[in-house]
């Protein structure tokens, strides 16, 4: 049968790469498991093999796959994939059971990560940061009342905060880590009336960037994260309790 494509836009190899990735990460084809071969792949999918292999390519080069000759085309455990690939980050979010380790670290990750980052942007913001940052919030006030992208805002949000460190190597990180919070966001904001809730919370953040207050900022986003940390396993355990479609 032939898939779904990943987007209007979307080339055969990218159909291809989606589809596939997508089965990697939920679990229809496992570590150490063999893909089907190049036949069965191009009867799937009703496209040439030069287009599975590129595909098949491009999994490659993100750690997800190994073509072994007389075995075929293995798939790899996740401690070899690129973890902060943003395709890989999306596939993973999208699969119907989250790898509970996943969110865990993922969490782990903002706590390590954003707590720092909102200090240092407290103290060395510009003056453009400041707006770019209240510019976000009032973005996400706007999502909340039905007028735009809430988590596109919200991720908005964290990313100029990111910038807004003035560290290098955090900026350096700044596409995985919206990635990774974007996919984070997606799931959170599923909770009924969700957005809205935080709302304050991020507004506390942005004062106290605003003001130049570190330790105030600091303070709010580590509420802001356990408030998160809190919505996500809530989620998480709506979707383990609901039955999905074989």
């Amino acid at each position: 049968m032939k898939s779904e494509p990943a987007g209007p836009r979307a080339t055969f190899q990218e159909q291809v790469l989606d589809q596939l990735g997508k089965d990697i990460c939920s679990g229809r084809y496992r570590p150490g498991q063999v893909l089907p071969s190049e036949g069965e792949l191009c009867e799937r999918f009703n496209f040439s093999r030069i287009v599975i292999r590129e595909a098949i390519k491009s999994l490659s080069a993100k750690g997800m796959l190994e073509v072994r000759r007389r075995v075929g085309t293995l798939v790899l455990e996740t401690t070899r994939w690129n973890l902060f690939d943003p395709d890989i980050i999306a596939w993973r979010a999208d699969a119907a059971e989250v790898d509970p380790v996943m969110s865990r670290d993922l969490v782990e990750l903002r706590r390590i990560v954003e707590p720092a980052a909102v200090r240092l942007a407290a103290a060395r913001a510009s003056d453009d940061e400041r707006r770019a940052l209240r510019a976000a919030y009032m973005a996400m006030e706007r999502a909340v009342n039905g007028k735009g992208d809430y988590v596109k805002a919200d991720v908005a949000f964290h990313a100029t905060i990111l910038s807004a460190c003035g560290n290098q190597y955090v900026r350096q990180m700044h596409e995985a880590m919206s990635s990774l919070l974007h996919a984070m966001f997606k799931i959170v904001s599923e909770k009924p009336g969700g957005p809205a809730s935080s709302l304050g919370m991020h507004e506390a953040v942005c004062q106290a960037i605003e003001a130049g207050d570190p330790v105030a900022a600091e303070r709010a986003a580590l509420v802001l994260i356990e408030h998160a940390e809190a919505d996500l396993q809530d989620r998480l355990r709506l979707r383990k309790s609901v039955p999905q479609n074989p």
